[in-house]
């Protein structure tokens, strides 16, 4: 367990989980299933993720974002920027068309905004800080696009350091949509949770680069209406994992060691 920290929640090296691309070259990392505490302060809860999933390595950039919708709406243009001036709709309707593509039919990814436990989930990567590489906001220009260093605009992903699970910009350059509804969190202990049945707005997470640093802690949690589009709203994709993706017997045998190394009984 020691390996990733997950005892002490603090961050140490990396952990190197399995990754693989898609048919327009968007990386994903495989992220185990476990446990973890959501929520800070009062809203701390425990959470259970019962099945691994893949989580989209960037954020999705203006080229892919082009190369599905064939627009670019973005105000901050550039081919590896994040896309931005998106709406829930937008975000979930290329979700629709990726999975459409015969490469990605043909393969069975079927892609979806992250669910907002799976987010934080990843966010974390084994932490309990305040930030996925500790408390310290010092250190935040070293990982995120944000207020103090962003030049009040957006910059191309991966550009900042990733967390201890590869992922990048999870903190800062665009809030990123899911997938849940906003509302109080349930209380006590839940599985796979899913947000409430209904609402009005659509959750979104991570801080942008016009955001101060305590806008990008790995618990905060903002809310938006579904329509809206801003040049700091971007989203990245998750995707629901299968043994198919996986491949060869040793790559299934690395999956449940790093499972069970990341996730104790």
């Amino acid at each position: 367990v020691a390996t990733c920290g997950c005892d002490q929640g603090q961050p140490t090296a990396p952990v190197p989980l399995p990754e693989s691309a898609n048919s327009i070259g968007m990386k994903f990392k495989l992220i185990p299933a476990g446990k973890f505490t959501m929520g800070e302060g009062d809203e701390a809860h425990e959470v259970t993720l019962t099945k691994p999933f893949k989580m989209g390595v960037h954020e999705v950039t203006q080229a892919q974002y082009e190369q599905v919708m064939g627009v670019n709406p973005s105000h901050f243009k550039g081919a590896e920027n994040p896309v931005e001036m998106v709406s829930w709709d937008d975000a979930v309707e290329f979700c629709r068309k990726l999975s459409e593509l015969p490469a990605e039919k043909a393969a069975g990814n079927v892609y979806r905004l992250p669910t907002e436990a799976q987010w934080e989930y990843a966010c974390r990567a084994g932490t309990t800080t305040q930030f996925s590489f500790g408390d310290d906001e010092s250190d935040l220009g070293d990982y995120a696009w944000y207020r103090e260093n962003s030049a009040s605009k957006a910059h191309p992903v991966g550009g900042k350091q990733p967390n201890a699970w590869g992922l990048y910009d999870m903190h800062g350059n665009v809030w990123e949509w899911c997938q849940d509804w906003y509302g109080d969190y349930s209380g006590g202990t839940v599985t796979d949770p899913t947000g409430p049945a209904s609402g009005s707005s659509r959750v979104i997470r991570g801080g942008s680069w016009f955001n101060s640093a305590e806008f990008c802690r790995s618990a905060i949690r903002l809310r938006s209406e579904p329509s809206y589009r801003g040049n700091d709203f971007g989203f990245r994709v998750a995707t629901s994992f299968s043994w198919q993706a996986v491949g060869q017997r040793a790559d299934r045998d690395s999956v449940e060691v790093i499972t069970a190394t990341l996730v104790p009984d």
